[in-house]
């Protein structure tokens, strides 16, 4: 399983371990996922790690996300914000006062309609969004340093066959 002049790493002592222990285990489909695991951990990690340095929550980085998302101008009503994160109205609405007090969305109403209000990012909202996104990406590229071009096109497209695979009907 391990290739030839390589030290090997965690997954491949973890494999060794359990093909003994069970002969019907598929060794490289463990390895397929153990690795899998590890590295959405990490991808984790590195998300919680980036929005804590910025000072965000999860969800109020979730909120900027989608609106950005929508492209300018950036907005959209509560409902349909609701919608994008899987949310009630009740639970947006307690989560838009937090972001908008922060300063990165506003809450305005519509010209002639009071009743119809639409949220919309602000340019600290967008300062903050850009931020985030991009330490995100600098870790994202220092894991993906360890591969080249060519793997990495590889990888995505391996990766894609497998996602096509769980998405269709």
């Amino acid at each position: 399983m391990v290739e030839e002049n390589s030290a090997g790493d965690s997954v491949d002592r973890h494999v060794a371990v359990w093909a003994k222990e069970l002969a019907w285990m598929d060794p490289v489909k463990e390895a397929i996922f153990f690795r899998l695991a590890i590295l959405a951990r990490h991808a984790g990690r590195t998300r919680r790690d980036a929005l804590d340095s910025d000072g965000l929550k999860h969800w109020q980085y979730k909120v900027l996300l989608m609106l950005r998302r929508l492209g300018p101008p950036y907005e959209t009503s509560p409902s349909r914000l609701a919608e994008m994160l899987g949310l009630t109205r009740g639970a947006l609405s307690a989560r838009l006062a937090a972001v908008e007090e922060a300063g990165l969305i506003v809450r305005t109403h519509e010209t002639g309609d009071r009743r119809r209000v639409r949220v919309r990012l602000t340019d600290a909202g967008h300062a903050v969004f850009e931020q985030h996104a991009a330490a995100e990406e600098a870790g994202e590229l220092v894991l993906l340093a360890a591969l080249t071009p060519a793997e990495r096109r590889t990888l995505a497209d391996l990766l894609r066959k497998l996602v096509l695979s769980v998405e269709s009907p």
